[in-house]
């Protein structure tokens, strides 16, 4: 049985389509679990999901390297920042970079003491946006996505690099 998704092959996210290929059997019972439980997805992303799988592939090695340059150079960056410690993701275009090192410093008239604390500051004085990792079970991180182009996240680290600047 192979299950497998387009999302991250082909710079589809969001669009949450996926597919499963294996006995018949198992595929119809899956069927009618699936049924019951998912909305369809519209159908241009159910078109463009098939031509994604079927059309050229040559594009997925180019986008394989840039991810890799954008994943390199993020984790490069949030690691020269001080109390920030990120290691180096193996899949998706995600990191989570652990911010504990921030915790107990003042950020105006507030202290720093988790995960939403640090995504108010980083949004509020860099104007990036973030995710807190509370939302994932683990308040010591936050989420980055690096699924933007390369300039935006060399200006989004500089403005995160000065907003840590301001706390003390």
């Amino acid at each position: 049985m192979v299950i497998n998704g387009v999302s991250k092959t082909y710079s589809m996210t969001g669009w949450r389509i996926g597919y499963a290929a294996g006995s018949a059997d198992l595929i119809a019972a899956m069927d009618k679990v699936q049924t019951q439980n998912v909305s369809n997805p519209v159908s241009f992303c159910q078109k463009a999901a098939v031509e994604a799988l079927a059309g050229p592939q040559d594009s997925v090695p180019k986008m394989v390297t840039e991810f890799d340059r954008r994943r390199k150079y993020i984790v490069q960056r949030l690691n020269a920042m001080p109390g920030v410690k990120c290691a180096m993701p193996k899949g998706a275009f995600y990191v989570f970079p652990n911010i504990t090192g921030l915790f107990g410093k003042k950020w105006g008239d507030r202290v720093i003491s988790n995960s939403s604390d640090v995504t108010d500051l980083i949004l509020e004085e860099a104007k990036v946006a973030v995710v807190a990792g509370s939302g994932f079970g683990n308040d010591q991180h936050i989420r980055f996505s690096y699924a933007t182009s390369m300039a935006n996240i060399e200006k989004g680290m500089d403005r995160i690099q000065e907003a840590l600047k301001k706390l003390r």
